[in-house]
């Protein structure tokens, strides 16, 4: 396992890490964040780790910009964990396409914003793919997730950072499950769904 004594860990990202943490479920949500928290803690509580979820429902890479300084840097984390562009595809497909980031902007702002926190901070990144919780890849917004997904992964690599490949976890699920299984919008997760995610940081942390 990767992780170290007293390390502090920063989660930041949409209403997916986001999860309630700012009203019913302070202060790690109820959602991924707070089953990594509470897996981690029970498996390896030697580590003390300090955890902390900064994040915001709604966002698109444009609003994580805006901030970054307080939310990231500010929290001079040790592990920094970014799991943002659900909504920089989604609003494409929905009411408001003014707001959908295209995949140049999506790419050039994640990675301004990832050099700056590593600069910064000397943190390390755990990285996490966008996911849409649907089997048929030549769906549109889920062919569109695929391409943000690689472009994760190839930050990832740039960066030397921890991949979790969040849309390859779902996809094992759905290949023997329907996706309403999972969420009710293929987007936001039930619990299960939320256990999914959790289960494929920790096999990405090398948690045991």
């Amino acid at each position: 396992m990767i992780l170290r004594t007293g390390q502090r860990m920063v989660f930041i990202g949409d209403s997916i890490t986001d999860c309630g943490r700012r009203d019913v479920a302070a202060p790690y949500g109820s959602g991924y964040v707070s089953l990594v928290r509470a897996l981690v803690d029970a498996r390896h509580p030697e580590l003390e780790l300090e955890w902390v979820n900064r994040g915001v429902g709604g966002d698109t890479v444009r609003d994580l910009a805006a901030r970054w300084d307080d939310d990231a840097i500010a929290e001079r984390p040790d592990w920094l964990a970014v799991l943002i562009g659900i909504n920089d595809i989604w609003r494409h497909y929905g009411d408001r396409p003014d707001e959908a980031v295209g995949i140049e902007e999506y790419e050039r702002t994640l990675r301004d914003l990832l050099r700056r926190a590593v600069d910064a901070t000397g943190c390390r990144l755990i990285l996490g793919d966008p996911f849409f919780i649907e089997a048929d890849r030549s769906v549109p917004q889920r062919a569109d997730t695929d391409r943000y997904a690689a472009v994760v992964a190839g930050l990832a690599t740039e960066f030397d950072a921890v991949h979790v490949p969040n849309q390859a976890a779902f996809d094992r699920v759905l290949a023997v499950s329907p996706a309403t299984r999972w969420a009710d919008d293929r987007v936001h997760p039930h619990l299960p769904g939320h256990a999914v995610l959790a289960d494929a940081y920790l096999s990405a942390l090398g948690v045991s």
